[in-house]
């Protein structure tokens, strides 16, 4: 199989942003966005979805975060739709329960083509540190259009907002992996009735 890397740059009045993903690493991760949270967060994909993934992000923070964090994940969303090509012979579909305490969520992720995000994540705090996690639709979001897949994502329990957080990312890192790996039963094929996705 070709290898399933893709390097996306993404420049605007508001944010200059690189992203680097390798489908088939090991979990390595590199991140230089300015937001520290944000960046505890993709260390999650990374690590527990088995992606290298390196980010370099300069955005206009000093006025709100919501550009930087939206166009990561616009960024990310079009370097995993190039990394993953014609998607032959991939699982598609992918999914996740992770807890974390006492906080415990589930994310469905398929690689349809067709964009579609459901996020239903009730957060307890406005705000971990000084970040704003009503951010985090805006990067699902972002990844979802340009990524082109279907995602759902929900957090079941948790009083923290951190936990729930932490375990959206978790379980969005494990459902890619599923969803993204390599399939040998379909030899090649594309997991579609229509034949194409």
């Amino acid at each position: 199989m070709d290898k399933r890397s893709a390097t996306v740059t993404r420049n605007t009045l508001e944010t200059q942003i690189t992203v680097t993903v390798n489908l088939d690493g090991s979990g390595a991760a590199s991140f230089t966005t300015g937001i520290p949270f944000l960046e505890h967060m993709l260390d999650q994909i990374a690590r527990h979805g088995l992606l290298d993934l390196a980010i370099e992000a300069h955005g206009d923070i000093h006025i709100d975060e919501h550009h930087t964090v939206e166009d990561i994940g616009i960024t990310l969303g079009q370097a995993v739709f190039q990394a993953v090509g014609e998607k032959t012979g991939i699982t598609r579909y992918g999914h996740a329960y992770v807890p974390l305490d006492e906080a415990l969520s589930r994310v469905v992720v398929d690689f349809s083509g067709r964009p579609d995000l459901e996020f239903h994540v009730p957060f307890t705090r406005d705000r971990v540190g000084e970040f704003d996690v009503d951010l985090f639709q805006q990067f699902f979001q972002g990844f979802v259009n340009h990524a082109k897949v279907t995602l759902h994502v929900d957090n079941l329990r948790g009083d923290n907002s951190h936990h729930q957080a932490e375990t959206v990312f978790k379980a969005f890192g494990r459902a890619l992996r599923m969803a993204l790996a390599v399939d040998e039963r379909m030899a090649g094929a594309t997991p579609s009735t229509k034949g194409v996705l």
